[in-house]
């Protein structure tokens, strides 16, 4: 039995970067990759800025047949299951026949090509919907053509948690492991920049309505009023250390040490959100105490509700300015599911690099949140690192990661 679960290999497409080496530069520079929609006419709609992936090209990566069956977001999981398997250095051909499983999350699903060809049906009539409409929109639709691409005919499973499902697919893999399966390719790449799932984030109230991209996406502030969309994720290898060690892995990245979910009660029951129980499940996973953490991913939800329930589950677990905090995810927006995703890449660099990066956007925090946001890279001394991830709905997850040994 597998039990000890390390990151050997990883795909990463954001808006700060196409590959995992573009984005930890430019994340480390403060580079902020939030500006105005250019995938539709966004003018009007009362919010207006997104984090893109401006220059993801399929094309240039993918085989044309390909094209005409997925949506952008697939296209972008794709991608990053390519160079996760590459990054990771083994032929998945070599792997016994179900030797390897697939799991990954969304919120949307394929929502541009479902609007798309939804529009194609009121304007044109249902000659010209086009057949792969029946599966391109789908939640689970990356699990699939990931598997398909790579005939990773391993156990296969698909998350919808909204932004905790980064991390739950993670855990979900670690679950695969534990029983016995070889490896895993875990992750999420998110994102629906269409009319169809602009509404419906529309509909949460919580994005920010603000047009100046440097003032939209501020958590912790006290100016914050919510939060601006984003698009990409990572996805990673996952296997046992013997494995790795065996197959001699050229990458161990870190060690996937704890993680835990918690569900926060209904709003009116008058019990407090479940955040803190999840983060304390995940060091005890970990069997770590709160003083063994060195820096925090926060979920930054950008809303004054929100972001004092963060703050104050951190509070409680760390004391007041007890651990660094950082939330990169201002420099891309809340990418779905995928943004957790992508916040475990950057903790795992981070943890190699032994430099925090930074949060962009936010000179001060709140003074009330008494934390220690990190604004400008922070060199440091890191092992490990705590990320956070929450669900509209009620999701709360949390998950350790450490330094390789």
């Amino acid at each position: 039995m597998n039990t000890d679960t390390v990151i050997t290999g990883m795909g990463l497409l954001a808006p700060t970067g196409l590959g995992h080496d573009e984005h930890w530069k430019n994340s480390l520079e403060g580079a902020s990759a939030i500006g105005p929609v250019t995938r539709f006419d966004a003018e009007g709609y009362p919010s207006r800025l997104a984090g893109e992936v401006a220059d993801f090209v399929p094309e240039e990566h993918l085989p044309s047949r390909l094209l005409p069956q997925t949506d952008h977001m697939t296209r972008m999981a794709l991608v990053a299951s390519d160079w996760a398997l590459a990054d990771a250095g083994f032929d998945p051909a070599l792997l016994p026949e179900y030797g390897m499983g697939v799991v990954t999350a969304a919120t949307a699903g394929g929502f541009a090509f479902g609007h798309r060809e939804l529009q194609n049906l009121w304007d044109r009539g249902p000659e010209y919907v086009s057949a792969y409409q029946s599966f391109a929109w789908f939640y689970a639709v990356n699990t699939g053509q990931v598997s398909i691409r790579h005939g990773l005919r391993g156990p296969a499973g698909a998350l919808v948690t909204e932004q905790a499902g980064g991390l739950d697919a993670l855990g979900q893999a670690r679950r695969q492991l534990r029983r016995g399966q070889p490896m895993v390719l875990a992750g999420a790449v998110d994102g629906s920049p269409c009319p169809w799932g602009w509404v419906s984030q529309l509909s949460t109230r919580r994005m920010s309505r603000e047009t100046d991209p440097a003032l939209a996406y501020r958590p912790f502030a006290a100016e914050a009023a919510g939060y601006v969309p984003g698009e990409g994720g990572a996805l990673f290898v996952l296997e046992g250390e013997e494995s790795a060690r065996a197959r001699g892995a050229r990458h161990r990245y870190g060690r996937m040490a704890g993680y835990a979910t918690a569900f926060d009660p209904p709003p009116r029951s008058g019990r407090p959100p479940n955040l803190a129980r999840a983060v304390r499940a995940a060091l005890d996973d970990a069997e770590l105490g709160p003083e063994e953490i060195d820096v925090v991913f926060a979920d930054a939800a950008g809303t004054p509700e929100e972001d004092a329930v963060e703050a104050a589950a951190l509070r409680t677990l760390f004391g007041p300015h007890g651990v660094p905090v950082t939330a990169p995810k201002t420099m891309t927006g809340r990418m779905g599911a995928g943004g957790p995703a992508v916040d475990v890449a950057t903790a795992l660099l981070a943890l190699r690099e032994g430099v925090i990066p930074p949060t962009v956007h936010v000179p001060r925090p709140l003074p009330d949140h008494t934390l220690d946001l990190v604004t400008t890279p922070r060199r440091a001394p890191l092992t490990t690192a705590l990320i956070l991830a929450r669900g509209q709905g009620g999701f709360n997850s949390a998950l350790v990661v450490t330094a390789p040994r």
